[in-house]
């Protein structure tokens, strides 16, 4: 018999899961687990897999929230039967070293996308290296998305950024609201690539990193790529597959 370590958020679909499961399983230490069960939204789900990921466990996540693109549907009957059956998708996380104005280092995991915003009226003014080759000299507008195949349907799709299969081994760079280079769409680069993002007037136009839902503001430089030797195992039913879900957005309409 598998072990399970419950991880149960505040809502109230949550707190609702809590009183069942807990009436009939069993609720193992991290350490002691086979699985991890998280009951919760996308951003709990990021939370928790970052909190917890150096226990080397997988993930099964339980929608509580709205979205769930993390996650599997909400459902209090037959969970243990689900998770034994469901399969095992395997993402790697950005790694972002940011510089701040008072010279401090943050090292920073992100799952879906790193977020670069101005945080002042005036718009950013950033400059974009990849291996050290300048991509964009000067990009003045309200930021800039680095988005991995797992977050390129949330933020990066909604600023009009491709949607990345999970196997395709790339990152979407999308800038948000670009004023010059006004018509500059981003770019898809390699996920082997590293990405260098310096503040070109960090005084007049201060910026912050967010990655996924973690925020380091007056950012001066940054440092991100996917680093290969972090690996997150999260499992999903057959039928609700990150790979599916992905698929099912390249062809959502406009709603």
């Amino acid at each position: 018999m598998k072990k399970f370590s419950f991880v149960f958020d505040n809502s109230d679909k949550a707190r609702y899961l809590k009183k069942i499961i807990s009436k009939k399983y069993k609720n193992f230490s991290i350490k002691k687990s086979d699985v991890i069960v998280v009951a919760g939204g996308d951003g709990f789900m990021l939370k928790t897999i970052k909190k917890l990921y150096e226990y080397n466990k997988p993930f099964y996540g339980v929608n509580c929230g709205s979205v769930g693109f993390l996650l599997n549907k909400f459902t209090s009957q037959r969970i243990i039967e689900r998770i034994n059956k469901a399969k095992p998708t395997m993402i790697y996380p950005l790694q972002i070293k940011a510089i701040s104005k008072a010279k401090k280092i943050n090292s920073l995991l992100a799952i879906n996308e790193l977020s670069i915003l101005r945080q002042s009226k005036q718009a950013s003014l950033i400059q974009i290296k990849i291996n050290q080759k300048i991509l964009i000299k000067k990009l003045i507008g309200d930021g800039i998305l680095l988005s991995t195949p797992a977050g390129s349907t949330a933020y990066n799709l909604s600023v009009n950024g491709p949607i990345l299969l999970l196997n395709s081994k790339k990152l979407a760079i999308t800038p948000i609201s670009p004023f010059r280079p006004r018509r500059w769409k981003g770019k898809v680069v390699t996920d082997r690539a590293q990405i260098f993002i310096k503040n070109l007037d960090p005084k007049k136009r201060p910026i912050a990193a967010v990655a996924d839902n973690n925020e380091i503001r007056n950012i001066i430089s940054i440092k991100a790529s996917v680093n290969k030797k972090i690996k997150f195992k999260l499992l999903f039913n057959t039928g609700e597959s990150l790979l599916k879900k992905i698929k099912s957005e390249q062809k959502r309409k406009i709603d």
